[in-house]
């Protein structure tokens, strides 16, 4: 029996969403109030569905099983999971949630793909099932890139979670269950405070938008696709590990290698950054970069598949 994820808001993520549960052979039913909703999504999935394919469709998956109807109520209508996308306005998120937590089944999750907002903020004014109220956030592109972060709020139980991460992995997602609500959640706290320091980099004239990247794709970001933060750390202290790591670096910490409060955005910063990024793309349009981009993921995926946790033998690790 096929499932259905209903999909709430049509933006570059809830797309996103769409073209990852297609290609896993899933229906999906979506609402947006942009009339021009439609059209853009299908666009998205035509984009995106070669790269889909390259890494591997499940059974019966196709876009036509895709279709967009005219209610949020009509929406939810036979969902298996239901998942919000609506923009990062708090008032509106809430708005929302508390109209789908009325109008879908008690028992059927809604995951918010919110960057930020803390789930029991979220759930404020749902009364029905306010548990089933949770942070699903992803990472785009949606279809491709696996992490998916889960927070439970104070109404969540322990269930509702293990729901929760029994579906996307069925959506083939690699769920992270985070342990306390925080603002950012793990992932953008830390893509924040990177990115909080680029800032001050251009902004002090230190360097362009494209020696930053470079920094990152030819150095720190190749280890941390594999092995992330505190592995590669542990191997900088050689054989003694983490802990000569810390002896010998720790002291560094001290130092002013970071100012991590964001910059003022000026108009003299705002337009460095843009302008560096426009001779990045080099005339370029986002969609030829988005499937340069998802050609590279791909690739990469399948060689970071190969040296997976599971992959040596080592079940239930993320």
């Amino acid at each position: 029996m096929s499932q259905q994820l209903s999909v709430i808001g049509t933006g570059v993520i809830g797309n996103g969403w769409i073209a990852r549960a297609l290609a896993r052979g899933w229906d999906v039913v979506a609402f947006d109030p942009d009339p021009e909703a439609s059209r853009r999504t299908r666009a998205f999935v035509e984009n995106a569905w070669e790269s889909l394919t390259r890494q591997g469709l499940a059974e019966g998956a196709s876009p036509e099983r895709l279709r967009f109807v005219e209610s949020l109520e009509a929406a939810v209508e036979g969902a298996d999971l239901i998942q919000e996308n609506v923009p990062e306005r708090l008032s509106l998120k809430r708005e929302i949630l508390t109209a789908l937590d009325a109008a879908a089944n008690p028992d059927i999750l809604i995951g918010s793909s919110t960057s930020g907002f803390k789930p029991s903020d979220l759930q404020q004014d749902c009364t029905r099932a306010p548990g089933r109220v949770i942070v699903a956030h992803p990472f785009n592109p949606v279809y491709l890139l696996p992490l998916v972060e889960l927070v439970g709020g104070d109404a969540t139980t322990h269930d509702e979670i293990a729901r929760a991460r029994d579906y996307y992995q069925a959506l083939a997602m690699r769920p992270l269950v985070v342990r306390q609500e925080i603002e950012g959640h793990i992932a953008d706290r830390l893509m924040e405070a990177l990115w909080r320091e680029a800032l001050h980099l251009v902004n002090d004239g230190v360097a362009t938008t494209e020696e930053i990247d470079a920094a990152v794709i030819y150095g720190c970001g190749l280890r941390w696709s594999l092995m992330g933060t505190f592995l590669t750390f542990h191997l900088a202290g050689g054989e003694p590990g983490m802990r000569h790591m810390l002896e010998q670096f720790g002291p560094a910490l001290k130092l002013p290698w970071t100012k991590l409060e964001a910059p003022e955005l000026t108009t003299q910063l705002i337009d460095r950054v843009v302008e560096g990024c426009e001779h990045q793309a080099a005339g370029r349009s986002v969609a030829e970069l988005d499937r340069r981009r998802d050609e590279f993921l791909v690739e990469l995926l399948g060689l970071a598949q190969k040296y997976w946790p599971e992959a040596e033998g080592l079940e239930g690790r993320i």
